[in-house]
C-alpha cells in the first residue's frame, strides 16, 4: 500500500466518524489556508534551500548544511506527532530509510514540537532518522510554511484536546503546512512538495526517485 492510500484509508473512516459541524469547521478553514498560500510565492525547484541548525529528539544540534556534505537530503515538515496523518508518512519514510541510505542520501523530518515530545514520536514509530524540533519555527518561515489557525479551528482543536501550546513550548498556535523538499549537495532543491491539504503528501517513493535522478546525474 502506498502512503496516500493509507492516508485516504484513515481520512474516510474520520469522516465517519466527524460531527457534521466540526467537519465543516475544518473545510472553512482549509479554504481560507488555501487562498492565503496561493498569495505565496512558495519555494521551489531550484532554490537555494534556506540553511538551519535544529535540535533532534535528545538535544543534539543538526544543521542542514552539515547533512549535505555527506549526502542529498530529503527534508520533510510535519505538524506533530499528534497528527496521525503524519506519523503515517514518517512510519512510510523510515520503511524506505534503506533505500535512501542506499543512495547516500539522510532524511530530516522537523516538526514545531519540543524535544521531548519529537522524542515520543520518534520512539512511537520506530524512527532511525533525525527528527528535528523547531520550537520558534524558525526553520518552516525560512521555507514559507507556516500559518495561524483560525478560532474556529483553535477551539475544535482544544475540544479534541489538542494542546498546541504545549506541544509545542510556546504560546501560539501556529503550525506549518507539510512539506517535502529533496536537497542536493549543492543545497539546490531538486523537488518540492507543499500542500496546504495536511491529508496529502508527497509519496516517499517520488522523493526516492528525485534522489535517483541526482545520483544517475552525478554519475554521468
Amino acid at each position: 500500500m502506498n502512503l496516500q492510500t493509507a492516508l485516504n484509508n484513515f481520512q474516510a473512516e474520520f469522516k465517519e466518524k466527524v460531527p457534521a459541524e466540526a467537519a465543516a469547521t475544518m473545510e472553512r478553514a482549509a479554504n481560507e489556508l488555501l487562498q492565503e498560500f496561493e498569495a505565496r510565492n512558495l519555494i521551489k525547484i531550484g532554490d537555494i534551500a534556506p540553511d538551519f541548525t535544529l535540535a533532534d529528539a535528545v538535544g543534539n544540534k543538526i544543521s542542514l548544511k552539515e547533512r549535505l556534505t555527506k549526502g542529498a537530503v530529503i527534508l520533510t515538515f510535519y505538524r506533530g506527532g499528534w497528527c496521525p496523518y503524519c506519523n503515517l508518512e514518517l512510519r512510510a519514510y523510515q520503511q524506505l530509510l534503506p533505500e535512501i541510505e542506499r543512495l547516500g542520501a539522510s532524511l530530516i523530518a522537523v516538526s514545531p514540537q519540543t524535544p521531548d515530545a519529537s522524542l515520543s514520536t520518534a520512539e512511537k514509530n520506530d524512527l532511525e532518522f533525525d527528527v528535528l524540533s523547531d520550537v520558534d519555527l524558525t526553520a518552516a518561515r525560512t521555507y514559507g510554511l507556516v500559518f495561524e489557525l483560525s478560532q474556529e479551528l483553535k477551539a475544535l482543536y482544544q475540544q479534541w484536546g489538542i494542546d498546541l501550546p504545549k506541544n509545542n513550548g510556546n504560546n501560539e498556535w501556529k503550525l506549518p503546512v507539510p512539506g517535502t523538499f529533496v536537497i542536493d549537495q549543492n543545497g539546490r532543491i531538486a523537488a518540492s512538495y507543499i500542500n496546504t491539504d495536511y491529508t496529502k503528501r508527497l509519496e516517499p517513493k517520488e522523493a526516492i526517485a528525485a534522489l535517483q535522478k541526482l545520483s544517475h546525474a552525478a554519475a554521468v
